[in-house]
């Protein structure tokens, strides 16, 4: 997938994706663990970030 074509998640959207909490999610991204970017000082998560996210979780479970 293109950076162009991304689909991008807000702080909340994410949460319920991970089934997190607010502080939690932004404790991943001042970690660098997940990517994010701000547009016009709205936070946003590419869908790609939150896979990545998720195998990398998966294979150091592994």
């Amino acid at each position: 997938m293109t950076t162009a074509t991304a689909e991008l998640l807000t702080v909340p959207e994410v949460m319920a994706r991970l089934k997190l909490g607010r502080s939690k999610v932004y404790d991943l991204i001042r970690s660098r663990r997940l990517t994010s970017m701000k547009i016009d000082g709205a936070r946003r998560i590419p869908a790609e970030a939150v896979r990545d996210f998720i195998q990398n979780q998966l294979a150091e479970a592994a």
